[in-house]
């Protein structure tokens, strides 16, 4: 079951690792903090990659719990992160400056164990406006989902299938009709990086890839000659998108196996591929390997073959994950999560990600998984 938290906004951002100068503009950050540990400070963080975050300012907290910043943004704007460094549970609020803002925040400055520390965020920023728009959307259906949890978890305990795929059903339904309220807002937030924010998080290229083109293409109309390295990444993916749909030749990946050794897909070519991307810390991946182990068997010795690519970051759960899963065919990784580059020139956002080859390299289907994907093999392979 997908969860939809604030905290899973920062992780979905597809970003590269940048540097960016100051240009000059300013903004002013105002606000109230009721906890901030241990040194009565609050950190202004500019992304600076996936999970990763840099330092730019930081601000004493006074004895009535305010604090203030007035600091440069980055040529072009950015995305920041306001951390109250509240020991283990800071709260992080996602900031989208492109300088010139002012902005009041008050927040709880540290999450518990069992709730998010809470945050009000205005100023005068269509960034602001329409962030507070999409986190309003997704919050409505977080309560739903944190229901559908607990009725999982029941049912997990008692084996019932029935439940948890209703409740899976139910889930993809509520999530679509959220994507829809959050996509009708994208016209309206015009070249504001707030568009590319929420286009790169919340759209689906299997879906919403003409929305997604609309997007770039406006961002590349209207701001040619942008120094922001996050419109330039966008543009780039959406481009790389369009290069891998149905009946394009399948870009080569040329990865290190367990043993070390480089891979090519391309060097599979003369079977039918199933390229899949994985990990081991991927709980609809690990569900979903039973069925693929069971394909593979079926149908190995019919000119099929399966190309794993992982998106795990630590060898040793990777392998073991191969070994536990009783995944016995090819398997590559450059252990650099979403950074992998594999990943990227597939525009994987989300696994598990499948793409079915055909003996050319060319790709025939892709998000084939169970029944599906054995329905096509049969057809295929007959």
């Amino acid at each position: 079951m997908k969860n939809v938290s604030l905290s899973v906004l920062f992780a979905l951002m597809s970003i590269t690792a940048f540097c960016q100068k100051p240009a000059g503009k300013t903004v002013i950050i105002t606000g109230k903090v009721a906890n901030v540990y241990p040194n009565k400070k609050v950190y202004l963080q500019l992304i600076n990659g996936r999970s990763t975050a840099l330092t730019v300012d930081s601000s004493d907290v006074a004895a009535d719990k305010s604090f203030k910043f007035k600091s440069a943004v980055v040529d072009g704007g950015g995305y920041y992160i306001l951390n109250f460094f509240a020991v283990d549970l800071s709260q992080k609020i996602l900031l989208i400056l492109e300088g010139g803002e002012t902005l009041n925040v008050i927040a709880d400055g540290m999450d518990t164990p069992t709730k998010r520390g809470s945050f009000q965020l205005t100023g005068n920023s269509k960034n602001i406006e329409y962030f507070n728009k999409v986190i309003d959307v997704n919050k409505a259906l977080q309560v739903k989902v944190e229901g559908w949890n607990k009725i999982v978890q029941e049912a997990q305990a008692k084996k019932d299938e029935a439940t948890i795929k209703k409740i899976q059903q139910e889930f993809l339904a509520e999530e679509q009709k959220n994507i829809q309220k959050i996509k009708a807002m994208i016209p309206e937030m015009g070249t504001n990086l707030v568009a590319l924010w929420t286009a790169d998080n919340f759209l689906n290229p299997e879906n919403d890839l003409e929305t997604m083109i609309t997007v770039a293409n406006k961002f590349k109309t209207e701001k040619p000659n942008t120094p922001n390295v996050h419109i330039k990444a966008f543009i780039q993916q959406v481009m790389r998108i369009q290069g891998i749909q149905i009946g394009s030749e399948a870009p080569e990946i040329a990865l290190k196996t367990p043993e070390d050794n480089v891979l090519k897909l391309s060097s599979l070519r003369g079977k039918y591929i199933l390229l899949d991307f994985w990990a081991s810390w991927c709980g609809p991946c690990r569900r979903e390997n039973p069925n693929v182990v069971r394909i593979f068997n079926k149908f190995k010795d019919k000119d099929f073959d399966i190309y794993s690519v992982s998106l795990d970051q630590e060898r040793n759960a990777w392998l073991k994950a191969i070994e536990k899963d009783g995944m016995i065919w090819h398997h590559v990784s450059d252990l650099q999560f979403w950074n992998s580059a594999a990943a990227a020139a597939y525009g994987v956002q989300a696994i598990p990600a499948t793409f079915l080859l055909d003996k050319e390299g060319k790709i025939i289907a892709k998000n084939l998984r169970g029944e599906e994907l054995e329905k096509t093999l049969e057809e295929i392979l007959k």
